[in-house]
C-alpha cells in the first residue's frame, strides 16, 4: 500500500510540474531510479513506451508502475498522469461554460472570429506558396473546396481528403 502512495504521489507530482515529453522523463527519471526502479528498468520503459502506439508519458507511467506493483501499480500511476490535466480541463470547462452567459464573452468572441479568419488565411497562403504549385489546377482545387466548406453540406474532413487525393493525382 505503501508502494502505492508512492507511485500515485510521484506521477501526480511529475504530471503537475511537466508538460510531458522530454521534460517529464527527465523529471521521471530522477524521481523513480534508484528509488523504485534500477536504470535499467527505466531505460526499458523509456525504449518500450517510444515504440508503441500512444502516449509516450501514459505507458512510461503504466510500464513504471506495473514494474513497481503489479497491475494495481500500473493504475494507480496511470491515474495520476491522467489526473492533473483532467481536473485542469474540467476547471476551465466549467468557467467557460459561465462565463459563455456574459455579454462581453460574446463580444469577445465576436471580436475574435475575423482575426482568425485571417490567421487562417495568411497560414493557407503560406502553406500554399510553399507547396509547390501555384498553377490553375491548384486554384481551382482551392476554389473548389472553398465552395464546398462554405456550403456547410459537406463536412471539412471529406473535402480535405477529397482535394488531397485530387491534388495527389493531379498535381504530381
Amino acid at each position: 500500500m505503501d508502494q502505492l502512495l508512492q507511485l500515485f504521489w510521484i506521477f501526480l507530482k511529475v504530471n503537475l510540474l511537466s508538460t510531458s515529453g522530454p521534460a517529464s522523463v527527465g523529471l521521471l527519471y530522477h524521481e523513480t531510479v534508484g528509488k523504485l526502479v534500477t536504470e535499467a528498468q527505466f531505460v526499458q520503459a523509456v525504449g518500450l513506451s517510444s515504440v508503441l502506439p500512444g502516449s509516450d508519458a501514459l505507458q512510461l507511467a503504466m510500464y513504471i508502475g506495473y514494474a513497481v506493483g503489479g497491475i494495481p501499480g500500473g493504475f494507480v500511476a496511470l491515474i495520476a498522469s491522467i489526473l492533473p490535466p483532467t481536473v485542469i480541463i474540467l476547471g476551465v470547462t466549467v468557467i467557460l461554460s459561465r462565463l459563455r452567459r456574459q455579454a462581453w464573452i460574446s463580444n469577445f468572441v465576436d471580436g475574435l472570429a475575423p482575426a482568425i479568419s485571417v490567421l487562417m488565411l495568411f497560414t493557407a497562403w503560406k502553406i500554399f506558396e510553399k507547396g509547390g504549385s501555384t498553377g490553375w489546377e491548384a486554384w481551382a482545387i482551392g476554389l473548389v473546396s472553398l465552395a464546398a466548406m462554405a456550403s456547410e453540406k459537406i463536412p471539412e474532413r471529406i473535402v480535405i481528403i477529397i482535394t488531397g487525393v485530387i491534388g495527389a493525382i493531379f498535381l504530381s
